[in-house]
């Protein structure tokens, strides 16, 4: 990979814009035009593309949920198992009070945002949603027939 394509894969690497990482790169290109072309081939290139995928590997790392973690998340908080600390302050006497932390069980709001939060994910709530019916359709025909 050449030190322009290093460089690209880089610019590229902070905002996913091809274009505008193109343009930064490549100075003597002044049309998006001609800037997105370019960098749309540069992108199919498979060392480009191995080392920008190489590099969103290592910047996935820890840090980040995936969606297992969401999900494990909102369910501890919709079933009322997971904790957070809250500042709370008490008066001590003689108008004086003290701020302390406590830990709390999320409460009717917050259970019910993550519940919707994961019927939402699973589609539990979609308007259009078609129901499977296995019934059998039978039409029967008891009009009275015309004499002619």
């Amino acid at each position: 990979m050449t030190e322009k394509q290093m460089l690209f894969a880089e610019e590229y690497l902070k905002d996913l814009n091809a274009t505008r990482a193109y343009l930064s790169v490549y100075k003597n290109v002044k049309s998006d035009r001609v800037a997105s072309a370019c960098a749309s081939k540069l992108l199919a290139k498979a060392n480009v593309k191995a080392y920008i995928d190489d590099r969103l590997e290592a910047i996935h790392n820890d840090n980040t949920a995936d969606i297992n973690e969401v999900m494990e998340y909102l369910t501890s908080v919709m079933r009322k198992k997971s904790k957070a600390e809250v500042v709370v302050v008490e008066g001590t006497g003689k108008g004086y009070s003290k701020a302390r932390t406590i830990e709390k069980a999320p409460d009717e709001k917050e259970a019910l945002k993550a519940a919707e939060l994961l019927g939402k994910r699973f589609g539990l709530f979609d308007a259009n949603q078609v129901e499977d019916v296995h019934d059998e359709v039978v039409i029967i025909n008891d009009a009275p027939e015309e004499d002619s």
